[in-house]
């Protein structure tokens, strides 16, 4: 090809920002021939890296925006210390169907039961398939909605989370919140009701969420709209942590902290 050829498709590339096929077009056009490939395959070549590049880079911001710890991954989940209930469960919630169908997953167990390992696990697995999604402790989610409230920003936070396919908020009842927390939450719960899934980690059943919203009726209308289309999963196992201290003391080898 003719440096005039060569310098015109690098330009009309540029143009259409395929970065990736700037840089493997040529290289790609020798393999082709080597191969005796036609010109379509050797278009879908260029195409399907570029696009495998795209995807990679995405699925690189998505995990930045995430907030995930990725040290929580499915990896490093010792899945064999739950029910075979809950083992299932958790297979059919790792091919993401539930966040196109806008339900909840509700995670309830005893601290050190491992309920944050295992959301951020189904969530790292999600934004490998291409998924946004979004992770927080509820008292740094409440801080963030609080702050936008007073700043009348609300409406655009609410919409900024929008467009997480699903949204995390780790130990709801862990800390006693006051009522204007919780309105703004139940807002936040409201507003993403049948419109993106929400994922929560909490050690208190339903029957003491009063606790967590203050008003009965506020509690009943956070409840309704989060189990409405949602999965609950119930970790009734030891801690973690303290089975974790009791190898150490006996020289027993552990996995990553649940």
């Amino acid at each position: 090809m003719d440096k005039r050829s060569q310098a015109k498709i690098n330009e009309y590339l540029d143009q259409l920002r395929l970065t990736t096929a700037v840089k493997r077009y040529s290289l790609l056009a020798q393999r082709a021939q080597k191969e005796a490939l036609s010109h379509e395959q050797y278009l879908l070549l260029v195409m399907q890296e570029e696009c495998e590049a795209r995807r990679d880079k995405r699925i690189e911001r998505y995990l930045r925006e995430s907030r995930l710890p990725l040290e929580k991954s499915l990896e490093t989940f010792e899945q064999n210390r739950l029910p075979h209930k809950v083992r299932e469960q958790i297979q059919t919630l790792l091919e993401g169907k539930f966040l196109d169908l806008k339900e909840n997953i509700l995670v309830f167990g005893n601290p050190g039961s491992g309920k944050t390992h295992l959301l951020c696990a189904i969530g790292l697995e999600s934004i490998r398939r291409d998924r946004r999604i979004y992770f927080t402790s509820c008292a740094m989610l409440l801080q963030e909605l609080l702050a936008a409230k007073r700043d009348l920003k609300l409406p655009n936070l609410i919409k900024k989370f929008n467009k997480y396919d699903g949204i995390i908020i780790d130990d709801i009842g862990y800390v006693q919140q006051n009522k204007d927390e919780m309105e703004v939450l139940f807002t936040l719960l409201a507003e993403r009701y049948e419109r993106g899934s929400v994922m929560i980690t909490s050690n208190l059943p339903f029957s003491k969420w009063e606790k967590i919203f203050k008003d009965p009726m506020m509690t009943a209308a956070a409840i309704d709209r989060i189990v409405h289309h949602s999965v609950i999963l119930e970790l009734n196992i030891p801690s973690y942590r303290v089975n974790e201290a009791k190898n150490r003391k006996i020289g027993v080898p552990a996995m990553a902290g649940v």
